[in-house]
């Protein structure tokens, strides 16, 4: 009943089984397939199933298929070579054919074939069969094949660097590949030479892909102009910048499988930039002439190249200096002589209206030479000595222009004041004011312009500084004799009431005799009220409108040491004579008015009161009290600090 039971059960199975034609394999004797053949197939087939998700595996078994492959050749006696050899072979073309295979299984099931082949199995057991070892030799040369194309392609066989460590472990089992036997190491120069002509390859490779990218075949056919041209190699510049930085930053592990080679990335970048160059070249030969477009396809170049320690003062590096060093110097020429015609024309139209720190030439000439050196500096020219060439030149031109700029003002400052009026009814101009501040800018800009380490140099720029601090000490000299001879003006007119003159005999004959009958007036102090105003303004003019608070007190210093000089000259000339009282009313409120006004600008008490200022201070005291007995009172005008005249303006 019981064994009735199990055959009815087992009957859709059998059925089934029957069905499918499986009875006939179940009831075939093992020993009469050709098992070789069908491990091969069935790990084929499970190969193909595995790499449906190809990029979790990489080539990989999953631990059941292991199992069940190990068992398979456990239980039907596959050989262990034969199974790696078809393995390796269905790897390859599964690699062949654009699927990702982890480099390091290659090398695993490389390395266990080589050890059957060449004999060298680590538990000293191995067989080979002739078949094995033929396959062998062709499977190596696939490999050798594959590893040269992956090699020649990295950036699209691994890109972004992946899988991890990929490229290394494959530049590892080329290696491995070239040897003649697992125990005997290739030639170093053998192997340098196949990859050193893989990576030439891929120079080519990537720079064919890159130029496809930038889409330059669109200028074939058609009259690109030159300026389009210099865009599109400007544009294919920053993405061959851009690959290179890739390479460094995603493939950052080739160069350490390459550290005993580490000179054939470099070779690569340079046959890569050399690609490259052909186009650059072309590109800047149809440019105009003296057009300065293309500089910024240097910068853009230079900054990349000079910051790559490897790629600095390389090959194609020297080819963009030598191309680009003769439009330097052209340009520096150019400019020098422009600069020099705008200093020329705008001296000639000059206004000497304020603009900024300067005039409108001056601001427009510091300018232009700051804007140059700056531009010349952000080239940052990376050969030493032709780069500290043209910081010397570019330092000594601004020097010279500098120079130009300050006697050329100096010779206006001149010609302004002799054109100016020489009484009390001169104010100092806004004009004047702005050539002293192009003075001060131009001290300052020279420190920044003409300035540098050398001792040549810097002996040249002392003599610019030394030859402003010379013209500002001319112009304060000559607005001082402005001054003095505006004063000389007063004092002439004073002199007519010298004691003893006919115009003085003459008016005192005529005043007295008119007061007879009239009531005279007496001269007043119309000049030295003028006089007053005069050098207030002028101090107030100079106190706001010059920058330089140095100059100002030098200007004041000087302008009152002269005055009070002149003053106490005059009154020496006099010494014998008794000064008229008008003389003596005028010179009084000078004088007081001059010491109060210098005093409040500044001007220290050891320069307002010299032995001149005491001789000017007590001679005028003694004439007041001689004036006052014999003309009966100086009418509330005296040197006493408390007299009433001092609360005027």
């Amino acid at each position: 009943m019981d064994q009735a039971t199990r055959m009815l059960h087992n009957r859709p199975d059998a059925d089934r089984a029957q069905k499918h034609g499986m009875d006939e394999f179940i009831s075939a004797n093992p020993c009469n397939f050709d098992h070789a053949s069908l491990f091969e197939l069935v790990q084929r087939l499970t190969l193909d199933h595995r790499l449906n998700d190809s990029y979790s595996c990489l080539g990989w078994f999953s631990p059941g298929q292991v199992f069940v492959l190990d068992e398979y050749c456990a239980r039907y006696g596959v050989r262990g070579c034969h199974r790696h050899l078809c393995y390796l072979s269905d790897l390859l073309e599964r690699a062949e054919n654009g699927a990702m295979i982890d480099p390091t299984l290659l090398h695993y099931s490389f390395a266990f074939c080589a050890s059957h082949v060449h004999g060298n199995r680590p538990d000293g057991i191995g067989t080979v069969t002739v078949e094995e070892k033929e396959r062998f030799e062709e499977i190596k040369e696939r490999l050798r094949v594959l590893l040269e194309n992956q090699i020649t392609h990295f950036r699209y066989c691994f890109p972004f660097g992946r899988p991890e460590g990929a490229l290394k472990a494959t530049l590892s089992l080329l290696e491995r590949v070239l040897m003649k036997d697992i125990v005997t190491p290739v030639p170093q120069e053998e192997v340098k030479g196949v990859i050193r002509k893989c990576l030439e390859q891929a120079a080519q490779v990537n720079y064919q892909r890159l130029s496809e990218y930038a889409k330059l075949e669109e200028n074939v056919g058609r009259l690109a102009t030159p300026a389009k041209k210099l865009e599109d190699t400007i544009r294919l510049a920053e993405l061959v910048i851009e690959v290179l930085q890739q390479n460094e930053e995603h493939h950052a592990e080739g160069k350490e499988a390459f550290a005993w080679w580490s000179d054939l990335m470099v070779e690569h970048a340079e046959t890569f930039m050399c690609l490259y160059s052909t186009e650059m070249d072309a590109a800047l030969e149809v440019q105009p002439p003296d057009s300065w477009d293309s500089f910024p396809l240097f910068q853009l170049l230079n900054d990349f190249l000079r910051m790559d320690y490897n790629l600095c003062n390389g090959k194609f590096h020297k080819h963009l200096q030598d191309l680009y060093a003769p439009l330097v110097v052209r340009y520096v020429d150019l400019m020098e002589s422009s600069i020099a015609q705008s200093i020329h024309r705008g001296f000639e139209r000059e206004s000497w209206e304020p603009v900024n720190n300067g005039s409108g030439t001056s601001e427009d000439l510091f300018w232009k030479l700051d804007a140059l050196q700056t531009f010349i500096r952000d080239l940052h020219w990376p050969e030493e000595e032709f780069g500290k060439h043209l910081e010397t030149r570019l330092k000594l031109m601004s020097s010279d222009m500098i120079e130009s700029c300050v006697k050329r003002t100096r010779t206006a400052f001149e010609a302004r004041l002799q054109r100016s009026s020489r009484t009390t009814d001169f104010r100092v101009p806004q004009s004047i004011c702005t050539m002293f501040n192009v003075m001060v800018d131009a001290k300052v800009q020279s420190a920044k312009l003409c300035a540098m380490d050398l001792g040549q140099e810097r002996q040249y720029h002392s003599q610019i500084n030394n030859l402003i601090e010379e013209t500002v000490k001319e112009m304060i000299t000559l607005l001082v004799a402005k001054f003095v001879v505006i004063l000389e003006s007063v004092l002439t007119k004073l002199s007519r009431y010298d004691e003893g003159t006919l115009f003085s005999s003459f008016l005192s004959f005529t005043v007295k005799a008119a007061s007879k009958y009239v009531d005279v007036p007496k001269p007043g102090m119309d000049v030295a009220d003028s006089y007053v105003t005069f050098v207030r303004h002028s101090q107030d003019m100079l106190r706001e409108k010059v920058n330089e608070e140095v100059y100002v007190e030098r200007i004041f210093d000087q302008w009152y040491t002269s005055t009070m000089t002149l003053i106490g000259t005059w009154l020496t000339d006099r010494v014998d004579l008794q000064l008229h009282v008008y003389q003596l009313k005028v010179l009084i409120r000078i004088v007081k008015k001059k010491y109060r006004d210098f005093r409040l600008q500044g001007v220290l008490d050891s320069t307002l009161n010299t032995k001149m200022y005491e001789t000017v201070r007590n001679r005028l005291t003694l004439e007041e009290a001689t004036a006052s007995v014999k003309e009966g009172g100086m009418q509330g005008i005296s040197m006493k600090d408390s007299d009433e005249e001092d609360n005027d303006n």
